[in-house]
């Protein structure tokens, strides 16, 4: 598939895509945010085929999980899970240039998850949060994009999933200014 055609399929599915460069991981100058795109025939039309693609975590009101490389971030996240005998989470999956995985969870508007990395996370390491945060939130690289000569490929093809609140109970949460958490 086309790299027009990922992010008019991304679109469809209600992910906020936007442009990265051609074989880049990070987006050019200026705010990624405000060039996110919803509408499928807004993608069409003014996609550069070759661009890579990125899914804003706020503007598409999504939490991604990315499982490191190697396993680890799988099996932390499969260990997690059967300790409080939730099964695996049923969604959108992309394989990475790297080998993990992203997984996409949909999140109420009002959710201010954080973006962390680094294995911080209270999931266990292997494990980084791309969340909607505050301001213009985090991003995933989508599938269809190119790192390394290595394409992002959609492994599991299923609708994006609620986040479990067993995953959720795990996750670092902002504040908007002036609010407070629970």
């Amino acid at each position: 598939m086309s790299t027009t055609g990922a992010a008019v399929d991304l679109a469809v599915r209600g992910l906020a895509v936007f442009a990265l460069p051609p074989g880049g991981r990070r987006p050019e100058a200026g705010s990624w945010s405000a060039r996110c795109w919803t509408d499928p025939d807004q993608v069409r039309q003014r996609w550069r085929e070759g661009d890579n693609i990125g899914v804003g975590c706020r503007a598409s009101r999504i939490v991604g999980l990315d499982l490191d490389v190697g396993g680890a971030g799988r099996d932390v996240l499969a260990a997690l899970a059967d300790r409080l005998g939730e099964p695996w989470p049923d969604t959108l999956t992309v394989t990475s240039a790297s080998g993990g995985a992203h997984l996409y969870f949909r999140v109420p508007p009002a959710c201010s998850i954080a973006s962390v990395s680094g294995g911080r996370t209270a999931l266990g390491p292997g494990i980084d949060v791309r969340g909607p945060g505050r301001g213009s939130g985090g991003y995933l690289i989508g599938p269809g994009s190119v790192v390394g000569g290595i394409r992002y490929v959609v492994e599991r093809d299923l609708p994006v999933a609620p986040l479990p609140s067993w995953i959720m109970e795990h996750l670092p949460r902002t504040a908007a200014v002036g609010q407070h958490l629970p």
